[in-house]
């Protein structure tokens, strides 16, 4: 068996085409690197337990990311054309000038995920939790066998339970369209009433387990 040597010296770019273990000896390098056009390996990453690890993923978990945050992506545009924008729209009606083309009201693929503001802005999908190390997702009081410590899984912050629903709903559809399965959706709610969607894509052999569940 071949010896992984870990550099941590080594720059971010260098880690995420390299096919060693986490090469970054400092996590606030994470959010330099964007796994796709609104998500970064920071955002993914990010956890409050201090663990020795630094929850720094390997090339295999950053690849598994990236496929999540493919569909979270494409939950992100969706909500925003359906919930967001026509709402902005609307509360701009009578200021635009009558022609206005259909490309300045569309999604800016230069967001990058801050608060919402001004016309035709766009609402961030907020991760509460992504990947998670072995020693993290044991801090965190995480399930064993937990998606999060492949890099499949994030915990999806949500407003109240309409936008629960309504992230939940469009991951169905894009399932449905795409007629690729996802591992998990849970609609999760712990014991101080707590919500949040759990969504979770494998690069195989995925489950399409969808539940309501009660921690």
């Amino acid at each position: 068996m071949t010896e992984v040597t870990i550099n941590k010296q080594a720059r971010l770019s260098e880690h995420l085409t390299s096919s060693s273990v986490a090469t970054l000896g400092n996590s606030n390098k994470l959010d330099c690197s964007r796994l796709s056009p609104h998500f970064t390996l920071g955002e993914l990453c990010k956890t409050s337990a201090k663990t020795p690890d630094g929850n720094i993923p390997s090339h295999v978990h950053i690849e598994n990311l990236k496929r999540l945050c493919g569909w979270l992506e494409e939950l992100r545009e969706r909500y925003n054309l359906r919930y967001v924008l026509p709402l902005s729209r609307g509360s701009q009606r009578g200021s635009d000038p009558p022609h206005c083309s259909p490309a300045q009201t569309t999604p800016n693929p230069s967001y990058s995920g801050g608060e919402a503001s001004g016309r035709g802005s766009e609402d961030p999908i907020i991760i509460n939790s992504g990947y998670r190390s072995e020693a993290v997702n044991k801090a965190v009081g995480g399930v064993k066998g937990s998606n999060h410590l492949t890099g499949c899984a994030a915990d999806i912050r949500v407003a109240g339970i309409e936008q629960l629903i309504r992230y939940a709903t469009i991951l169905l559809d894009i399932s449905d369209e795409s007629q690729e399965d996802f591992d998990e959706l849970l609609l999760e709610r712990n014991k101080s009433g707590a919500i949040w969607l759990h969504f979770a894509v494998r690069p195989k052999n995925n489950r399409r387990k969808t539940m309501f569940l009660q921690k």
